[in-house]
């Protein structure tokens, strides 16, 4: 594997939950290998080859609850779904298979290691949802959303592509909004709090937006055009 040039932190948790039940094992094994990009990873290759038409980035999918409904519903587009729990990427196999999905593939591990290989304007979306806030003082260095971050996100996607972020945690809220305006190179065109404030048609809930909401966390939705 090649070295990340920036922030060498570790920006998730933990990889693995409770053991995979045997049919989410034997989809691991027979189905996985065929949406897994991590082959082209590891050789420091374009992990999307070939692929024409939108193509669009999940990174920390989780459950993969939001990945599959944008597969579902853009048919047209070709989604890269990155993430590091096992048991996330299980669902995910599970999901393609239970929809009938051929348009998404997936990587078990670091986005970073995916951004870094990526070409100059490849992607015309971005997503990073809910990412793990590290709230604790001393590990704010491991948020995922930082300048060497947000110059990779700016640097593959297409002019106007676009960067949607989000999060139940107000300091991290404003921990992106800082560095996103810092950049300068994205355009955040909310009028008005809605903008913000109000899940988008486009942007399916999840199980944990709705454990946010019950626990009295309200969610924040957030979309950055690139120049």
């Amino acid at each position: 594997m090649f070295d990340r040039d920036n922030n060498q932190h570790r920006t998730f948790g933990r990889a693995k939950g409770k053991a995979l039940s045997p049919a989410q094992a034997a989809l691991m094994e027979d189905v996985f290998p065929k949406l897994d990009v991590g082959s082209a990873i590891a050789a420091g290759k374009n992990p999307l080859g070939s692929l024409e038409g939108p193509l669009w980035l999940e990174i920390g999918f989780g459950a993969a609850e939001h990945l599959l409904w944008q597969a579902e519903h853009n048919p047209q587009v070709t989604i890269l779904g990155v993430e590091p729990f096992l048991n996330g990427v299980a669902k995910a196999v599970r999901g393609t298979q239970e929809k009938g999905l051929g348009n998404i593939r997936l990587h078990r591990g670091d986005a970073r290691d995916v951004l870094a290989l990526l070409p100059d304007g490849a992607l015309e979306k971005v997503f990073v949802l809910f990412p793990d806030p590290w709230p604790k003082a001393r590990h704010n260095k491991r948020r995922i959303i930082n300048a060497a971050f947000l110059e990779q996100v700016y640097r593959v996607l297409t002019p106007g592509g676009a960067f949607r972020f989000g999060s139940d945690i107000i300091h991290y809220v404003d921990w992106t909004l800082t560095r996103v305006l810092a950049h300068g190179g994205f355009d955040w065109p909310a009028a008005a709090h809605s903008d913000w404030r109000v899940r988008p048609d486009d942007w399916p809930s999840t199980r944990y937006l709705e454990k946010a909401l019950r626990e009295g966390r309200s969610g924040h939705f957030f979309e950055f055009i690139k120049q």
